[in-house]
């Protein structure tokens, strides 16, 4: 009598990552606040105060932004410095 067991291998599928939490497209006042390099309570302010054109999305007491809007600001908010050739000409 023997007690070695044959052991058979057997192919599995593989197994999808699992998802920990939904993901939105809409980002979190903290989230927003990191890309754009701000505090969330200076977004707080600026939402409250309308200071900057920056949209967000109500949703009951959270305010949650779009990428695209971001993008949008920051694209706003972009100045570009020429090279003067003249005194009031800007190349």
């Amino acid at each position: 009598m023997s007690n070695e067991r044959k052991l058979e291998v057997v192919q599995s599928t593989p197994i999808p990552p699992i998802v920990t939490r939904f993901q939105s497209n809409l980002l979190t006042r903290r989230e927003a606040a990191a890309y754009l390099g701000v505090t969330p309570e200076t977004l707080a302010v600026w939402a409250s105060t309308r200071r900057y054109p920056l949209r967000f999305v109500k949703i009951g007491r959270l305010a949650k932004y779009r990428k695209s809007d971001l993008d949008t600001f920051i694209n706003s908010r972009t100045i570009s410095c020429g090279y003067r050739s003249s005194e009031n000409e800007i190349a």
